[in-house]
């Protein structure tokens, strides 16, 4: 009995996916029969779920809309999954700690206990190292209202405003007048937010940092959809060299000229660095470390030939590290 529950928890986590799941996707899932299978959706069909049957060449089974289910059927895997995501979640969003740690104990509350034993198992403590680029975490309040346009499909309004979140005023360095743009996607990468947009100034599509923009008071103008170039949006986000980025605050910053696409450079380059457009086969790097010789490690992983390297400390960390390259393959 204890297995056939199981088994039903696991098939009603399926059917909750809102997809339909052909007997044949059900059974290889579950590693039953067909027959077994057909068996625990009638017994879910007993227990007043609304398991419906869909016909046709793509039909099957799914879940039916209108009915109030139990909450939290969660199979171990989803429990665990909600709980590394409650305690990592305020990396990436300010405010959140609190409400995390809130959330996070009323699920253990009403968890079975062998579920909550396994949930206590997981109190983690995130510590960030040298070499991870993450931004600060953005306020959830601007979140939720991009979040909330790209879901309606809603123009937005925004201006463009420092890492300080202050906004320019005309004349100032960084000042542009506000653009209205379509929101298509939220992109979470390298521990920073981003959006993309269609801008209907420009007939173009962007990608821009969200906690570089301001939101201005939701114009609820709907758009229609539109086919992003490629239609990959984590290809993208990643190949766009022009993301509203900034260079992170680090001991150490300098810039060099690749001679590699800017695209190329912006897909491999860490967060907190910033790639300039100079030509179809060149582009500018600015990147941070906390030492010279990290910026210098940083710009040859590119295995690329560069130039223009700027500052002079950087240049003599090269000079350094071109020493000690030679005398380790010299023991060849």
């Amino acid at each position: 009995m204890a297995e056939t529950s199981r088994r039903a928890l696991r098939l009603l986590s399926l059917l909750t996916t809102a997809r339909c799941w052909s007997l044949g996707e059900l059974a290889a899932r579950l590693d039953v029969s067909e027959r077994t299978v057909r068996r625990d959706i009638e017994t879910l069909r007993e227990l007043d779920y609304p398991v419906t049957t869909v016909h046709g060449p793509a039909g099957g089974y799914r879940l039916g809309a209108g009915h109030a289910l139990p909450p939290l059927l969660l199979v171990d895997e989803q429990a665990l999954a909600i709980t590394v995501a409650l305690q990592t979640a305020p990396s990436s969003v300010f405010g959140l700690g609190e409400d995390a740690e809130r959330a996070l104990d009323a699920l253990k509350r009403i968890m079975p206990a062998r579920l909550r034993t396994a949930m206590e198992s997981l109190n983690l403590t995130s510590l960030q190292n040298y070499w991870e680029f993450p931004a600060d975490p953005i306020g959830s309040e601007r979140l939720k209202a991009a979040g909330i346009a790209v879901r309606h499909r809603h123009v937005l309004i925004v201006d463009t405003v420092r890492a300080d979140g202050t906004r320019p005023a005309p004349g100032e360095d960084g000042f542009s007048p506000a653009r209205r743009i379509e929101p298509h996607h939220l992109v979470l990468w390298a521990g920073r937010w981003y959006l993309v947009a269609y801008d209907l100034a420009d007939a173009s599509w962007r990608v821009r940092r969200l906690d570089r923009l301001h939101l201005r008071s939701p114009t609820g103008v709907p758009f229609p959809p539109r086919e992003l170039p490629g239609g990959d949006v984590a290809r993208f986000v990643m190949t766009s060299h022009d993301r509203g980025d900034t260079p992170a605050t680090w001991p150490c910053t300098g810039t060099a000229r690749l001679n590699l696409p800017a695209e190329t450079v912006a897909r491999w380059a860490p967060g907190g660095s910033v790639v300039e457009h100079l030509g179809p086969d060149h582009c500018r790097l600015t990147i941070g470390a906390w030492s010279w010789a990290g910026v210098a490690g940083i710009l040859a992983t590119f295995d690329t030939d560069l130039d223009e390297v700027t500052p002079a400390e950087l240049r003599q960390a090269c000079r350094r590290l071109v020493r000690r390259w030679r005398a380790a393959a010299a023991g060849d």
